[in-house]
């Protein structure tokens, strides 16, 4: 007579790795056991003291989000290589794992999530939520119609410096923070008019309106992006902010870092 563990046999069968997902320490010691499988943990911290370990800076709501970012960082670190067929364990309705998904590497285009949210000053939170905003953006535009917009994230002193107003600050005085949806419908208003929002490591809303440089010496962005996406490069070249931004014509977010493209979203696939 056949039995379940037979029938999902497939699931697991020739798979070289195993992603654990926030493991428990009993958990990932009976993963251990397991032979001829490589363990790797992602998790907010390293509790479990797991020698192949990926960073998890945000939780992603989203179990397939997770579940990319996961490989992603993996694969940064080298501890899976395309082609590998690997195993994802992971929670989705309990606190305990309780999802089994098989995966091939290389089977989906990375993002370039992992090292812009792992390895950059501002906070992960902040850097997503920004993220989300040019996204929205993109989808809706304002007022219906294709709308621009850039957002500069971190390192706020130095990148203040290096940029001139257009126009009043509009958050000059303000305590309020990207993330927030009253703050983030306010922040879409603005892109009615052109500059750059200017955010704080931690999400604060330095300023709006601000212009920025656009230096074509020492970046790397792909033909066809205009002056925007110039002085989004150039910014994060010469400090240790990210940029983010928004193009009217194509509706595309990309996120620059060190001067050069590290992510690109299309809104309507996001």
């Amino acid at each position: 007579m056949a039995t379940l563990r037979a029938l999902l046999d497939d699931v697991v069968e020739g798979a070289e790795t195993v992603v654990l997902f926030s493991p428990s320490a009993a958990y990932y010691e009976r993963s251990l056991e397991v032979d001829d499988v490589d363990v790797v943990v992602c998790a907010n911290e390293n509790d479990v003291g797991a020698e192949r370990f990926v960073e998890l800076p945000l939780e992603f709501v989203d179990v397939a989000e997770r579940i990319r970012f996961g490989i992603e960082g993996a694969t940064d670190e080298g501890y899976v290589a395309e082609g590998d067929e690997i195993v994802c364990a992971t929670k989705l309705f309990d606190e305990t794992i309780d999802n089994v998904t098989r995966v091939r590497v290389g089977d989906f285009e990375p993002l370039g999530t992992y090292d812009l949210l792992t390895n950059s000053r501002a906070d992960p939170d902040v850097i997503s939520a920004v993220v989300d905003v040019a996204v929205e953006l993109g989808q809706k535009g304002q007022k219906g119609e294709p709308v621009g917009a850039l957002f500069v994230v971190g390192d706020a002193g130095k990148v203040m410096n290096k940029s001139r107003p257009l126009s009043y600050n509009p958050f000059e005085k303000s305590h309020v923070h990207v993330g927030d949806p009253i703050v983030d419908v306010m922040v879409k208003e603005f892109t009615r008019l052109d500059g750059a929002f200017v955010i704080s490591d931690a999400g604060k809303i330095v300023s709006a309106y601000r212009y920025l440089e656009a230096h074509g010496e020492g970046v790397d962005i792909p033909k066809g992006l205009g002056t925007r996406h110039m002085a989004a490069a150039s910014v994060t070249r010469d400090t240790n902010a990210i940029a983010v931004a928004l193009s009217e014509s194509d509706r595309l977010v990309r996120a620059f870092k060190g001067g050069e493209l590290v992510l690109e979203i299309d809104p309507e696939d996001y």
